[in-house]
């Protein structure tokens, strides 16, 4: 059938069609913030309503006038209504006053009170949303600096990243892997190796006091100063104790570091070792089934002018598990409060002691998440393994990623 209307009519309907009124939509009539959020129409059904049932009680009553009452509907619809609509309602508020009102009152007397009350909605509408925008510019300012920060955050992780291992080193013997999740975009741990020569390495692992940026920033100190320690002698007393120097110099005192560093010669087959405060690592030896703990041996890096340690040791064979960790593991707590610990940690890795060194990192951070279900970590969580294979059972190929092309890799 529409094949048979003739091409003209059909041509004239889009302009009839435009000529037609057009419907307001309703949201239009309603400030941004509250049409978006809730039904469009309630706060002007509200407001309408409002104005109905002021306007019936000024139409009942004779012996006063109620039209100051017509202040509370213009005052909410102040706070929800566009400002052009808010002041239609004044016009129409008075109109109904003026037409509904049966008290008898001289015509100038009339004229000058309509005139009155409407100079008096308008102060209240005006003050009314002048507030509203002053609030509305005011969130939108706080929205527009936290995402800025945001920004600055996520650009401070991307940088902090950069001090990570990218790869594991490839070194004959041991088969190295680990991983760092930040509780806050930023983290205040942090963890390298540092290949000294081709059989013998360092690892580091370290935990900035407190959280946040004011811990990340230290973090990145640290970091950077054990990168440039990568070029001085790397005696591990002597880094330590350069270190305290420098963290003390920007800390004041105020805020520590722990630290353990460890260099693992699989020539000789030892760990050398010094523990500033932090959290025990684990060496785990599949021979005897046992687990023996990497205590601290001197204070936090940064809090005493002069950093007194002594060098710890231990022999490695082949089946030997090194397992080193922030407290972000240990003192994850479940939805009763209990922590995780060291004897659930302990427990995982003489499990798992079999499992690839990457399997073992996943397989320590998955218990935990789980211990934790439903809470979250609270605190950065830092894990890295190191397997001994002494004997040349599995073959290592990978090698570290030289530090210049880190920024590339962490971008793809």
């Amino acid at each position: 059938m529409n094949d048979l209307v003739h091409p003209a009519v059909r041509e004239s309907r889009p302009a009839e069609l435009r000529r037609l009124p057009k419907r307001v939509p309703l949201p239009s009539l309603l400030r941004k913030d509250v049409a978006s959020n809730g039904p469009a129409w309630l706060p002007l059904v509200l407001v309408l309503g409002a104005i109905s049932a002021v306007a019936y009680a000024d139409h009942l009553v004779v012996a006063i006038s109620l039209v100051y009452l017509y202040i509370l509907p213009l005052a909410v619809g102040a706070i929800f209504l566009r400002k052009g609509v808010s002041y239609s309602l004044i016009v129409i508020c008075i109109l109904l006053h003026d037409s509904y009102s049966q008290r008898t009152i001289h015509p100038a007397l009339r004229i000058f009170h309509n005139l009155s009350a409407m100079l008096c909605f308008a102060f209240v509408v005006y003050f009314i949303q002048r507030y509203i925008e002053q609030r509305e510019a005011l969130a939108k300012t706080v929205q527009q600096q936290r995402d800025d920060l945001l920004q600055d955050v996520e650009l401070a992780a991307e940088v902090q990243r950069l001090f990570l291992p990218v790869g594991k080193p490839a070194i004959a013997g041991l088969e190295i892997a680990g991983m760092m999740k930040p509780a806050r975009g930023v983290s205040g741990d942090y963890y390298d190796y540092i290949p000294i020569d081709a059989h013998t390495i360092q690892v580091v692992i370290a935990d900035v006091s407190g959280k946040g940026v004011p811990a990340a920033l230290l973090m990145s100190a640290t970091a950077a100063a054990m990168q440039l320690e990568a070029n001085h002698d790397r005696n591990m007393l002597s880094v330590v104790g350069r270190l305290n120097t420098g963290i003390r110099s920007v800390s004041d005192g105020v805020r520590y570091v722990t630290l353990l560093l460890a260099e693992i010669d699989a020539r000789k087959r030892t760990v050398n070792y010094v523990n500033c405060g932090h959290n025990p690592a684990l060496l785990f030896r599949a021979k005897t089934d046992t687990l023996t703990q990497m205590d601290s041996s001197c204070p936090p890096i940064g809090i005493f002018p002069q950093e007194m340690c002594e060098l710890a040791s231990a022999d490695l064979i082949t089946g030997d598990v090194l397992v080193f960790y922030t407290d972000g593991i240990t003192e994850a707590r479940n939805q009763l409060g209990e922590e995780f610990g060291i004897q659930r940690l302990s427990a995982v890795v003489r499990r798992g002691s079999s499992l690839a060194a990457e399997d073992l990192v996943t397989d320590i951070f998955s218990s935990a998440a789980d211990f934790c279900s439903g809470v979250g970590f609270h605190d950065d969580v830092t894990i890295f393994v190191v397997k001994c294979d002494f004997d040349g059972s599995a073959t290592l190929t990978s090698s570290i990623v030289p530090r210049e092309e880190r920024t590339q890799a962490h971008k793809s």
